[in-house]
């Protein structure tokens, strides 16, 4: 009887062995999956983030204007734009020039059709041309603004 104490005593070692040893694997295992799926491999170093930049936006006040006569007569167009640059130099210059803006627009779109403008490409073009007309300087030595995007927030044509 002795021998089979001895026996099964070994056997018991051998069992808890084995479940320690299948415990290590398995804790090695999703410690690796979780650390894959983290974005990093074993070989790896540590990447630096990218700096996220807020963005910058300068809000112009709606406004109405008359828009060029067409087949229809005279319409009128309601818009409110804002724009978003690149610095707060630009949206400094913006502010402090926003007469001058006002009345750029106001000419700009003063020239355009309804028809121009109803179409998802009109109002696109019509965003490139607002770029293009607001990147001539508005004083003598003024840096170059910074425009990335016209957005309309309003806009009704009538």
């Amino acid at each position: 009887m002795a021998e089979k104490s001895g026996g099964s005593k070994k056997l018991l070692w051998i069992m808890i062995i084995l479940v320690l040893l299948s415990s290590a694997g398995a804790a090695a295992a999703i410690y690796m999956v979780l650390d894959q799926r983290d974005g990093h491999s074993a070989g790896e170093g540590v990447q630096p983030t990218a700096e996220r930049e807020s963005p910058v936006f300068t809000r112009i006040d709606p406004f109405t204007v008359n828009l060029a006569d067409d087949s229809y007569g005279s319409r009128l167009l309601y818009t409110g734009i804002t724009l978003r640059v690149g610095n707060d130099e630009s949206k400094a210059i913006i502010e402090e020039h926003m007469p001058q803006v006002r009345s750029r627009l106001l000419i700009l779109l003063s020239g355009k059709q309804a028809s121009e403008l109803t179409s998802v490409e009109g109002k696109e073009q019509l965003a490139q041309a607002i770029i293009s007309r607001l990147g001539v300087p508005l004083t003598e030595n003024q840096p170059p603004l910074d425009l990335r995007e016209v957005l309309f927030t309003e806009f009704i044509v009538q």
